[in-house]
């Protein structure tokens, strides 16, 4: 967390594209890479290079408030933007690297106008369009900061939503991260449906309960076999 304060967020990443003929930049990013509950996030966004927006940075280093501001403003003064969700289920079939890319590819070709040269967060898109993969790219690109602001906003909301689905586990407060709570829930009242059952917390719970199930048959046929 002290690296990313360090770094500066920037148009120069922006400049540079612009520089190779682009004029369309769109900065990329995804929510939620490391919880247990929930979709992986992804927002596109191209920023106006003539409206600039003040205070743009890595959203783990902005507090909520902050970030629903932000949120607000990329959305009224961004040339375009996008949010894609791709689900637990799918996360535990294609992994959550290509989950997370997947979420990203569907947020961009949503896009319209449609970009000319992307700049991603820490990776690639699988998609016919100059880009550049940026290590901490949120924390110095704009537009990559403003796609993460977006993506979090709108999984954050997406959780308090689910809240209400399963108020048991407290996702409104950890957003669906490993926290001591949410694994207390998860011990004591199971996984959900919308769970990632490859991940090893939750794979440990399943692995118990199944466990627990063998058990239960093999003691009730036993004891209908004594009757």
């Amino acid at each position: 967390m002290r690296l990313l304060q360090s770094l500066r967020c920037t148009t120069r990443l922006e400049q540079a594209a612009r520089r190779q003929g682009a004029q369309r930049v769109a900065g990329v990013d995804e929510a939620g890479r490391g919880c247990l509950f929930g979709p992986v996030v992804a927002a596109a966004c191209i920023l106006d290079p003539e409206s600039r927006i003040k205070g743009l940075r890595d959203s783990k280093l902005l507090d909520e408030d902050e970030r629903e501001r932000l949120a607000i403003l990329i959305r009224e003064r961004a040339l375009a933007w996008a949010v894609a969700e791709v689900d637990s289920s799918t996360i535990d079939r294609i992994n959550i690297l290509q989950a997370s890319r997947l979420a990203m590819k569907l947020a961009v070709e949503q896009l319209r106008p449609a970009p000319d040269f992307l700049l991603v967060d820490a990776t690639t898109v699988a998609l016919d369009c100059r880009q550049k993969a940026i290590i901490h790219g949120d924390a110095l690109s704009v537009s990559i900061a403003a796609a993460s602001i977006l993506a979090k906003v709108h999984r954050d909301h997406l959780l308090v939503e689910l809240d209400a689905m399963y108020p048991q586990y407290g996702l409104a407060a950890h957003k669906g991260y490993p926290t001591a709570e949410h694994r207390r829930a998860l011990a004591l009242h199971g996984a959900t449906p919308q769970h990632r059952r490859s991940y090893r917390p939750v794979a440990e719970v399943c692995e118990q309960a199944q466990a627990v199930l063998v058990f239960d048959e093999k003691a009730s046929a036993k004891k209908e076999s004594s009757c």
